[in-house]
């Protein structure tokens, strides 16, 4: 019940997320309807859950090299893969991907501090 409830909000906080970014970062589109969002960030929430450690311990040295500034990377390819997997969202060049991806990597980071046990 404990991770059902954590993958429900982890959901929610990653609607969130998305809307955000939607809204201040150029190039960066979704579909804003409750049907393709709720979509969009159960898609998230599942690789940020099951993805995310493995991009982590592949990009690890870098992570470390880079003193943390490579987890930018790791967010980078969750977001562009979102991207290839799903028609709702557009991110039109680099720099709507990186800022979008800073932006829900600060909302997921912020996320887990508040659920962690």
């Amino acid at each position: 019940m404990k991770f059902a409830a954590k993958f429900i909000v982890a959901i929610a906080i990653n609607a969130a997320g998305l809307l955000v970014s939607a809204y201040l970062v150029q190039g960066f589109n979704i579909e804003v309807s409750a049907v393709s969002l709720a979509t969009l960030s159960a898609i998230l929430t599942v690789l940020n859950f099951f993805l995310k450690p493995l991009l982590k311990l592949i990009f690890g040295p870098i992570i470390i090299l880079t003193l943390g500034l490579g987890l930018i990377l790791v967010n980078m390819a969750i977001l562009y893969i979102l991207d290839m997997l799903s028609q709702n969202l557009t991110i039109e060049n680099v720099a709507a991907l990186v800022y979008s991806s800073i932006i829900i990597g600060l909302v997921n980071f912020v996320f887990h501090l508040a659920t962690k046990s």
